[in-house]
């Protein structure tokens, strides 16, 4: 009688061996597993390796002195040999032109307009606090307005032949933190455009900048009574325009489209 261990012996091809169906299945597992620790053995080292050469990428990085950057405030190009570069004059540089009195950057008001003085101070100058006034949710406006960092506004504002009154709004903000002309503009241009009764235009020469004249009339401070409206936003740089005509009658397109063009020409 063959033993135990004959019995778990390979045979040839072939041969009929007398190994029982349970040794030969045990026989095959052990070996798919010894095959399956050193396919795990292989794909650990791999990984190892992998870490231990990040890490010492790392270390060599660390040791080395750090790497001075060019300045971000670099001209875009130099100036050709025996050419010098000069500073824009004040007139064309429009920092130097918006950090200055942003009263003078208002367009003047035609000849024979009256000033409405119920709309700002006489100085041209208006706070935080009364260009919140100006919106029914006036607290709201005053912190939103807060956290978008306001720096000023100015404003000129007249009335023409009793029948309709103009106000335009330069307000300027820090931008630190933000784009918040842009954002200004754009929930103006937003609340505007939600009346389906507005006639909405572009203003050329501003991107996204749009007129909005009103079909129907809407209750207007400047006359005491119901009055029809026409609204104007857009943004340059640091700066947000803002149009408000009021009138007895539907405003003209072309008159909020002209005034709302000279102003952004000025900016």
């Amino acid at each position: 009688m063959a033993s135990e261990v004959e019995a778990g012996e390979a045979t040839a091809p072939g041969e009929d061996s007398g190994a029982s169906p349970v040794v030969r299945t045990g026989q095959a597992a052990s070996r798919r597993s010894r095959r399956g620790r050193a396919t795990l053995l292989i794909s650990t080292a791999a990984v190892l390796g992998l870490v231990a050469g990040t890490c010492a990428g790392y270390l060599v990085q660390a040791d080395r002195p750090p790497t001075k950057l060019p300045s971000l405030a670099q001209p875009l190009s130099r100036p050709a040999a025996g050419q010098t570069s000069k500073p824009l004059p004040a007139a064309q540089d429009r920092r130097v032109r918006t950090n200055g009195d942003l009263r003078k950057l208002l367009v003047k008001k035609p000849q024979g307009a009256r000033e409405a003085e119920w709309v700002a101070d006489a100085d041209g100058w208006m706070d935080l606090a009364a260009y919140a006034e100006k919106y029914a949710k006036s607290g709201q406006k005053f912190s939103q307005y807060i956290h978008d960092e306001f720096r000023r506004a100015a404003v000129a504002s007249w009335t023409v032949d009793g029948s309709y009154t103009v106000e335009v709004y330069l307000v300027q903000f820090h931008q630190e933190e933000a784009l918040a002309a842009v954002e200004a503009g754009d929930n103006g241009r937003h609340w505007a455009s939600w009346m389906a009764d507005a006639k909405i235009s572009a203003i050329p020469g501003t991107g996204d900048g749009e007129t909005f004249v009103h079909n129907q009339p809407k209750p207007g401070r400047a006359h005491g009574r119901q009055a029809y409206v026409a609204e104007a936003y857009a943004w340059r740089g640091d700066i947000e325009m803002e149009i408000l005509i009021t009138g007895s009658k539907r405003i003209s397109e072309k008159l909020i489209a002209d005034l709302a063009k000279r102003q952004m020409e000025r900016l």
